[in-house]
């Protein structure tokens, strides 16, 4: 039988069966730091790594032994399936009903895209070090493996900082939610029939989508959820491995539970920004989902004018020097839009895509998309919130499947600017 309705209840989904098992009993004790109080109820569903580990479900208290707040035990479950996610959404919001939802998407996290390939070795665990100890595995090689190096699931990244050549089994293609024992995962797609299923069934939007996962923050992703929350809160960047600071995140909300969501949204990112340090070279940000149309046809717009634009030679200049110069990210096809439009409206003296670049910038500041947006080192001094998909050598298969692709004209301005800078 669920309790009397909350402020807050917070469910985080923490897919740990993979590489990141070890992190989720830590950021479990994290959450347990704070527990549930003053009307603000945590809650967490914890996949483990191994077909022996059960999935369990638990109502997070303050202090204590982590298996006391275990309040139900489901077994096997593959936190790949969409139908995964959603019980448990709408089982939390049954159980423990709140005037407001936070729901955390807990995993590695590649963005929009779906295709690369996600490695691992089942049965190899490196000794993966957090906040400077080794928490999980043995030593591979001789090789002791940053934790931060775990979170992305870049393949390049991946090859190089932890497997050896002779890895030669690829399980699946990377999006977030990865399942290693299922060999499944959620992408994008699905990431959208799981909200738009769950706000169906509860007959209301989710206040808040938090992705503790890397490179999620970007105009492709809201655009596809935009109508199933409020607001989003993620990262441009990699997420180092420790990801969201939740003892510091959910004590400010224990202590004032009367936050809006918008205001929440915000605390989240002055929380992650001030939990690192300048080397780590972090991102989050908060945005409004309201805002998502209102960015994407001015997006449309822009690709508009720069498709009539290409054919000039100081336009395709302008272009790939803006392309050359602009923030880019641990996947370097990911850029941010705005340092993107600001760099085109300084190097074009096009005036028709300079007031193109003007109308996007307005449409996530000045009280548009980005609601917050904070940085923390030299490495991405030029982030501002929310990026876009900007491929250097071709265009993925998948990103012609998006929204955002069907509903604006970027995916034709790519194909056009690939083209035109294709060597002959």
């Amino acid at each position: 039988m669920g309790q009397e309705i909350g402020k807050w209840t917070v469910m985080v989904y923490l897919a740990g069966d993979n590489d990141l098992d070890g992190a989720g009993v830590g950021d479990l004790k994290e959450m347990k730091k704070v527990g549930s109080k003053n009307g603000v109820n945590i809650v967490a569903q914890f996949d483990r790594a191994g077909k022996d580990k059960k999935t369990k479900r638990y109502f997070i208290r303050q202090g204590g032994a982590l298996d006391a707040d275990v309040v139900e035990t489901l077994g096997e479950t593959n936190t790949g399936d969409p139908k995964v996610l959603a019980d448990f959404i709408l089982w939390g919001a049954e159980m423990y009903p709140a005037e407001h939802y936070l729901v955390v998407v807990w995993n590695h996290g590649a963005g929009w895209d779906d295709e690369n390939i996600y490695r691992v070795a089942r049965g190899i665990k490196a000794d993966v070090r957090r906040r400077g100890r080794s928490i999980s595995g043995t030593n591979f090689g001789g090789l002791s493996v940053p934790f931060t190096s775990m979170r992305t699931v870049s393949t390049r990244r991946m090859r190089r900082a932890v497997f050896s050549t002779s890895i030669e089994k690829a399980l699946t293609t990377r999006a977030i939610a990865f399942d290693d024992d299922a060999r499944d995962f959620l992408d994008n797609m699905e990431l959208k029939k799981v909200f738009s299923t769950v706000t169906a069934k509860l007959n209301r939007k989710l206040d808040i989508i938090g992705m503790d996962a890397c490179l999620m923050n970007m105009v492709e992703v809201h655009y596809q959820l935009k109508d199933t929350a409020f607001y989003c809160v993620g990262s441009e960047e990699v997420e180092p491995g420790d990801g969201w600071p939740y003892d510091t995140v959910l004590s400010a909300l224990a202590a004032k539970p009367s936050m809006s969501p918008r205001d929440v949204s915000s605390q989240i990112v002055d929380k992650y920004i001030k939990s690192y340090k300048a080397s780590d070279n972090v991102t989050q940000s908060a945005c409004d989902f309201s805002q998502a149309k209102k960015t994407a046809d001015a997006v449309n717009g822009l690709a508009k004018a720069l498709i009539k634009g290409l054919s000039t030679p100081t336009v395709k200049s302008a272009l790939m020097q803006a392309r050359n110069q602009v923030q880019s990210y641990d996947t370097a096809d990911y850029v941010d839009l705005a340092d993107l439009c600001a760099l085109l409206g300084l190097n074009t003296t096009n005036r028709e895509i300079k007031t193109a670049c003007a109308i996007v910038i307005d449409s996530l500041q000045n009280n548009g998309m980005v609601v917050k947006s904070g940085y923390k080192g030299s490495a991405v001094n030029n982030s501002h919130g929310i990026s876009i998909y900007f491929p250097i050598k071709k265009i993925s298969p998948l990103y012609a499947k998006l929204d955002f692709v069907k509903k604006t004209a970027w995916g034709s301005f790519l194909k056009g600017y690939l083209q035109s800078v294709k060597r002959r």
